[in-house]
């Protein structure tokens, strides 16, 4: 299966990007494994209701635009459906015994995600009522991904 995660926001500290692409070394054996990030948009301090509603709508153009069409989507959202970890692992191998190929994950910006892009999503996830930095975010979805495929091919991974 091909798994996407396509995210708001780029990653500038080393620590984040060393879990990364540890993750997406172990996952290699698993999946093919596509990050894109994509530029976010600078929320001034105080800003208008009008003005998040317009960043939300830009960030979400470009999400949209990062999109093929042929990806099962589920956004991240704090509103989402939450599995266990069985649970999760059950839903992406549900998706590829039910033959989708592709799955792509979304990570808003600080401001969430467009209306939009959660109305092209096929699905929305949540792992937590906490609000989460897109960085973090991005390195417990991966470490989420492979501890399913993990449980997918019955193998050990620490509880």
């Amino acid at each position: 299966m091909k798994i996407s995660i396509i995210c708001v926001g780029r990653i500038k500290e080393k620590y984040w990007t060393l879990a990364i692409d540890e993750y997406a070394k172990r996952l290699s054996r698993y999946c093919k494994l596509e990050i894109k990030e994509l530029q976010d948009e600078k929320t001034p301090d105080g800003c208008s209701d009008a003005v998040k509603e317009q960043i939300l709508a830009k960030e979400g153009e470009r999400i949209l635009g990062a999109l093929k069409g042929d990806e099962y989507t589920a956004a991240l959202a704090i509103e989402g459906r939450r599995l266990d970890s069985p649970g999760f692992a059950g839903f992406i191998d549900g998706l590829g015994v039910g033959g989708k190929s592709h799955l792509a994950f979304v990570i808003g910006g600080s401001l969430g995600l467009d209306k939009s892009v959660l109305e092209r999503s096929d699905c929305r996830l949540s792992f937590s009522d906490m609000t989460f930095p897109h960085q973090m975010m991005r390195v417990i979805l991966l470490e989420q991904v492979y501890r399913a495929y993990r449980i997918i091919n019955n193998e050990p991974y620490h509880k």
